[in-house]
């Protein structure tokens, strides 16, 4: 059979997988991993869907999903597709005041929860919407109904004619989700995804994962397009999903499940490689200087072309130094890291090659459900720098101001009412217009060099692209995030916020005193240590590019301090209004 609605899916791994012995879902419960077999999985989406339909869910209606990932997270999705309802996902990790609006905006009828903490963020304005009817939780929480009592529902009022009858409403172009941006700015964006756009997305990356991956771990929450994407992918494939319990336990969970791929966000990989690079410092002499020889050799790695010569010392180190890596965070079986949500360093991308966790970059928004473009086991099909070729189905191409477009059913319809931000984004041809800047590198391979919007001009007339800035300077493994400002200022200058557990490592190499972050960063040793870093980068930018000044922050960027979105980018605009003096300052 063809997949024609997401919810085609279960029978479709019914048909192809059966029972093949392999659970479609995990979730750790105190110590044990708790399977979520396809005849469990299909039962509960079956009772939800007829629960949701007795409760009167009419075709096209919103219901809310707040929770971490866990099998309950997939079950609401399908139970409200197959019963003709629109899911509306939402970070766990936004505020209350954005959390309302998207109740309001939306006009939830039912919103299903994970626990008390998400209850406690909401409870206060739920009465007060009119449209939300019930709220349901899938741990016990007092004041919101107990999810199996929604299930229990749909068993005690199963009409199969009706809900056969609902599924045949429910066409490819209709809307499947309506998922709103995180965004670095203003208030949340609905998109409005169709279930063929993101079918598109699932035909376009189905071969990306080798034949062996059987077993995939996810940790980022599925409300991220593009981990949401890879699990309706996982599940298509009839391989096993294992969800991380947070991300505090990723490592742990990872050395228990052993999978052969995951999805990451850079920052997520980087603070793995800067785990790695810190735990070489406790070593001496011919050790460290071993371990540190395997770092280097990784930078030289290429996806193609390695002499033979070079392939013989990478497997030396492979044997001495990689492989106690990976045993380390259990990636023993890896066969494919997929990272997307924003730029990888190439430097990055080449480590985790070098030491056979292979790298494969993607390229999207949540308005393209989610890819543009991704990597692929192909000849040529991945270069390092790049974020692969387009998918089939989808057309891109640079505009003249040098603006990546695309076009394709992967595009969104719109964004939920608002006729005239969606006029702004896709044109009367169609191109959706990303609001990134690349160009089209060798083989098709699609390259990204910055947001149009954080483009700035000094007084002097001359443009800097702060993005390609920051990506290179945050090579530095003292450096955890960076902002660059200078718009209509003679020259450029950083915010940066230290990778303080890195720097607390060569403070006390150093004999600098570490007893608080502040201590820290008032040592004159430890500026002088950053100027040095950033002449080494400011050597390979213009004149007009170069950092001249910098300040150190003492507070680390965080989703909980709002400088984060869910997806780990940083918020440029929070940033510039909550160090508003410091960047005067800089400027003075």
């Amino acid at each position: 059979m063809e997949i024609k609605r997401l919810f085609d899916i279960l029978p479709y791994r019914q048909e192809h997988y059966g029972d093949n012995g392999q659970a479609v879902f995990y979730a750790k419960v105190g110590k044990e991993w708790k399977p979520c077999t396809l005849a469990e999985y299909s039962a509960a989406v079956h009772d939800l869907s007829c629960a949701l339909l007795h409760f009167g869910l009419a075709k096209g209606d919103r219901v809310a999903l707040i929770s971490n990932s866990r099998p309950e997270w997939n079950i609401v999705d399908m139970a409200v597709m197959r019963a003709g309802g629109i899911t509306v996902p939402i970070y766990a990790t936004i505020n209350a005041e954005d959390t309302r609006y998207i109740f309001e905006h939306a006009e939830v009828r039912f919103v299903f929860i994970e626990d008390n903490r998400i209850w406690r963020k909401i409870s206060s304005f739920v009465p007060e919407i009119a449209s939300i009817e019930t709220v349901y939780s899938f741990v016990s929480c007092e004041g919101c109904r107990p999810f199996e009592e929604a299930l229990e529902a749909g068993r005690q009022h199963a009409d199969d004619a009706l809900l056969a009858a609902r599924e045949a409403e429910v066409t490819t172009d209709d809307v499947a989700c309506l998922m709103y941006t995180s965004g670095t700015t203003g208030v949340p964006k609905g998109v409005l995804q169709t279930h063929k756009g993101i079918i598109l997305n699932i035909n376009g990356v189905k071969n990306t994962p080798t034949p062996a991956c059987r077993i995939a771990f996810s940790f980022l929450p599925l409300c991220h397009a593009y981990e949401k994407l890879l699990v309706y992918l996982y599940q298509y494939l009839g391989m096993s999903v294992y969800y991380a319990q947070n991300l505090g336990t990723i490592v742990d969970n990872l050395k228990e499940v052993h999978p052969n791929m995951m999805t990451a966000v850079p920052r997520v990989l980087e603070k793995m490689y800067n785990k790695f690079y810190s735990a070489g410092e406790s070593l001496h002499g011919f050790s460290k200087k071993l371990y540190y020889w395997a770092f280097r050799l990784s930078e030289k790695y290429k996806t193609e072309g390695n002499g033979w010569f070079y392939k013989c010392k990478l497997a030396i180190a492979d044997r001495l130094i990689y492989s106690k890596w990976r045993a380390a965070v259990g990636a023993e079986r890896f066969e494919i890291v997929v990272s997307g949500g924003s730029a990888l360093k190439p430097s990055m991308a080449a480590f985790f090659s070098a030491i056979h966790m292979p790298v494969f970059e993607g390229y999207g928004l949540t308005e393209t459900s989610p890819v543009v473009s991704v990597h692929n086991s192909k000849k040529h099909g991945r270069l390092v720098g790049t974020v692969g070729q387009p998918i089939d189905g989808v057309e891109v191409r640079i505009a003249e101001d040098g603006e990546v477009v695309c076009r394709g059913d992967n595009v969104m319809l719109g964004y939920y009412k608002n006729e005239e931000l969606t006029r702004e984004y896709i044109d009367a041809d169609g191109w959706f217009h990303t609001g990134d800047l690349g160009r089209i590198g060798d083989y098709g391979h699609l390259i990204i060099t910055g947001r149009k919007k954080s483009l700035f001009k000094t007084s002097f007339g001359k443009y800097v692209n702060p993005d390609i800035i920051e990506l290179k300077c945050m090579e530095s493994p003292f450096i955890e995030q960076m902002v660059v400002f200078g718009e209509n200022q003679k020259f450029a200058a950083a915010l940066i916020q230290p990778d303080f557990t890195y720097l607390k490592i060569w403070c006390t190499e150093q004999q600098i005193p570490t007893g608080s972050v502040e201590e820290m960063l008032a040592s004159k040793a430890v500026r002088k240590r950053y100027q040095e870093e950033l002449d080494g980068f400011n050597a390979s930018f213009s004149e007009h590019e170069r950092i001249k000044k910098f300040a150190l922050v003492g507070e680390e960027w965080t989703q909980e301090n709002g400088i984060l979105t869910p997806t780990l980018k940083v918020k440029r605009k929070v940033v510039a209004s909550r160090y508003a003096d410091e960047i005067d300052a800089l400027f003075a």
